[in-house]
């Protein structure tokens, strides 16, 4: 058989092009993180002391944030940004997988709490440089996920009430942006709230230093339902919409809303659901009055619980102002925290934990963090706040990528990127706003 002159079989394949680039597009985010200090960041915040890992911080820190931004969920990933030319456009040397690995063992559990003020300090530079939100007001999302390991060798991996072996992370996102704000690893077996009100107040005092003005909301799920959750808030000056656990309290407090007080909401069924609201004093006695805002929501029909019951019942806590059936609506958009959450694990590398070592694993995830972070801040700040939101999946497609080649000429280096490629424009006009972020941005440490 006589093959085709346009054959694969015909083309030779050679390794050999020292100028080609591995994800050329990353000089976008690089550039960024480079005008926002990062690297100066984790030199200065992060002392290993006399662990192995010690030198070079800032180096390996941003080698593992590039990879995970490249699509890298693990630790040999970050070799394929030391191929050619790629460290040139990333703007510092890439160091070989195992010194990273040697790196991250050497965090201990006070080690990883540094990186969390190169977090702290990175979202108040970008915020100055046009992440932020404004003088508006901002709404926190609080939720913990279940990170799944296998074996038994992974430090505080415990089962769950999920019954899968894990690591049961903390989180804290910024509704509209998805943006994480906080982020705090923990055993696999640990309570949904367990360290939910300190954790929450660092963040709320994270978000003042980072120049947030306006009324601050929390939403939560009922996982966060108890009196030290909402005196964080009322400490910090922070509205609150929990969901409450259906006690015998509640119910009896729902069944004294007057049927008149019920409005009917859109639903897929007519006549389908319904919000009312009273008033409740959750947990104690010295605990002030909140709303309890109540939806029900009649079972589908043919179904089981419709033989059981004529509602379904959904309450919440909160000491928000405004119209109940907004409220309400508004209370149930908590439920975007889980695209945060999707795109931590599928878009870089939370869904695997790199090292049987504690320490090590929360140091992966804080670093993942600041590269998902870097993700929103870079169309943010390169395409302006208006621009559509993208998951770091898009971003990667559209923008990072891109084949390119590293060439040079009269001392003047140029990145050769694909001719036609579908979003030239978009790119050139986010590097250009990326690169006038005045450097350094200037934050007063607080």
């Amino acid at each position: 058989m006589q093959k085709s002159c346009h054959s694969l079989d015909a083309v030779d394949v050679i390794f050999d092009d020292e100028h080609a680039v591995a994800n050329a597009g990353l000089i976008a985010p690089a550039t960024l993180a480079q005008h926002l200090g990062l690297k100066e960041l984790f030199d200065e915040y992060v002392d290993l002391g006399d662990a192995p890992g010690r030198a070079n911080v800032g180096l390996k820190a941003m080698t593992l944030i590039h990879s995970a931004l490249a699509g890298g969920d693990c630790i040999d990933d970050a070799d394929r940004m030391r191929t050619a030319s790629t460290p040139d456009v990333l703007g510092h040397d890439v160091r070989a997988p195992s010194t990273l690995g040697t790196f991250l063992r050497s965090f201990t559990w006070g080690h990883a709490a540094q990186l969390d003020k190169v977090l702290d300090e990175a979202i108040c530079r970008a915020w100055a440089a046009g992440a932020g939100p404004g003088n508006g007001p901002l709404t926190v999302d609080v939720d913990s996920t279940i990170t799944e390991t296998y074996g038994l060798a992974k430090q505080g991996a415990r089962f769950g009430h999920t019954k899968v072996r894990g690591y049961h992370p903390l989180l804290a996102t910024i509704a509209g942006t998805e943006e994480v704000v906080g982020a705090r690893l923990r055993g696999g077996n640990a309570h949904t709230a367990r360290g939910a009100a300190g954790f929450l107040t660092q963040v709320f005092n994270r978000m003042r230093r980072a120049g947030v003005t306006g009324e601050i909301t929390l939403r939560a799920d009922s996982g966060y339902y108890n009196r030290n959750v909402t005196g964080a808030c009322r400490k910090a000056g922070v509205v609150f919409s929990i969901t409450a656990k259906m006690s015998k309290a509640i119910h009896k407090a729902i069944s004294e809303i007057p049927e008149a007080d019920w409005t009917e909401i859109p639903y897929w069924m007519e006549g389908g659901a319904d919000v009312a609201e009273t008033t409740y004093r959750p947990f104690a006695a010295r605990h002030p009055e909140v709303r309890l805002i109540v939806r029900r929501v009649k079972p589908t029909p043919g179904s089981q619980l419709a033989l059981l019951a004529t509602y379904d019942y959904h309450a919440a806590i909160t000491d928000r102002s405004g119209d109940t059936v907004a409220l309400e609506a508004d209370h149930r958009r908590h439920a975007v925290v889980e695209d945060v959450i999707r795109d931590l694990k599928y878009g870089v590398g939370l869904n695997h934990m790199v090292s049987g070592r504690f320490g090590a694993n929360a140091a992966w995830m804080i670093l993942n963090v600041i590269a998902h972070n870097l993700s929103r801040w870079t169309p943010r700040i390169g395409l302006g706040p208006s621009a559509p939101a993208m998951t770091t999946k898009t971003l990667r497609t559209r923008f990072l990528d891109m084949p390119g080649r590293l060439t040079t000429s009269a001392r003047r280096w140029t990145l050769h990127l694909p001719h036609s490629w579908p979003w030239q424009d978009q790119f050139d006009t986010m590097l250009s706003n990326l690169r006038a972020v005045e450097l350094p941005v200037m934050v007063l440490r607080r």
